[in-house]
């Protein structure tokens, strides 16, 4: 396997200035998403490019970026990788959100095969980064989250990283 992920780094760098709950930011989170999905052997170039942006659309603005059509352009799939992190990201619909739980749902439910396999591993990458935050009302409605929208669908998306989700929300159910 031979992935150019250099141009996708760059364009994920400003996301170090947007921080997650607890410690981290969110550039560290694509590539924790990225290992995920090279661990469980993916090696399709769009889904391993798209890990690298799949926040980059919903969070790039908060963080001064503004060139979201450059994905297009990029490399040779810039155009379906900005597809996946477009499908990837919460519909806005006259400045009002999509609720997240729909969002998922949208996702898991009728989401191209590219599309679930990346939320599973964002949402395992999230789940493994809990411990560290100390909002525990954040944290309650994360494990509700992916117990009602995640966890249905993940064992038919990729059977291994299923039963690591499975276990890694053990801890936060004793």
């Amino acid at each position: 396997m031979n992935v150019n992920l250099w141009p996708y780094i760059g364009l994920a760098r400003p996301l170090i200035k947007k921080r997650r709950r607890g410690n981290g930011n969110m550039f560290r989170h694509q590539f924790e998403t990225l290992a995920i999905l090279l661990e469980y052997g993916y090696e399709d170039p769009v889904l391993l490019k798209a890990s690298l942006i799949h926040d980059l659309f919903e969070d790039g603005e908060k963080v001064g970026f503004s060139g979201f059509d450059s994905v297009l352009s990029v490399d040779e799939d810039g155009p379906e990788v900005f597809d996946l992190v477009q499908e990837l990201s919460i519909h806005v619909m006259n400045n009002i959100e999509e609720p997240k739980g729909q969002f998922l749902e949208r996702i898991m439910q009728t989401g191209s095969q590219r599309a679930r396999v990346l939320k599973l591993a964002d949402r395992l990458s999230n789940i493994n980064s809990l411990p560290s935050t100390n909002d525990l009302s954040f944290i309650k409605r994360y494990v509700e989250e992916t117990d009602l929208h995640i966890l249905p669908y993940a064992e038919e998306i990729n059977k291994d990283m299923a039963e690591e989700l499975k276990r890694s929300l053990l801890i936060f159910k004793v």
